[in-house]
């Protein structure tokens, strides 16, 4: 029976987070869209309410962090599959 190994290497264990931090990367952007703004003042009980122009600024805001975010996982992953494609050596014989 072949020993079980307790350890991933690195390279495949921080591939797979990326792959992870990929998958929940849309789930945390569609909270801070929809949550967020749930909790900012309305107007009522005499508080202030928030300012469209600071809402627009914000929602343009995580957008654009989530491009950043998605374009700099992507190049991280994309790094990591070329490190790994690598041609292992051959002995000649």
């Amino acid at each position: 029976m072949p020993e079980a190994r307790l350890f991933l290497e690195r390279r495949s264990y921080r591939r797979r987070r990326m792959m992870d931090a990929v998958r929940i990367l849309p789930l945390l952007c569609t909270l801070l869209w929809l949550v967020v703004p749930l909790m900012w003042p309305n107007g009522s009980e005499g508080s202030a309410q928030t300012a469209l122009s600071t809402v627009i600024w914000y929602l343009f805001v995580v957008w654009m962090l989530a491009i950043m975010a998605s374009f700099a996982l992507w190049r991280r992953i994309r790094r990591s599959d070329t490190a790994g494609d690598e041609p292992a050596e051959t002995s000649g014989i």
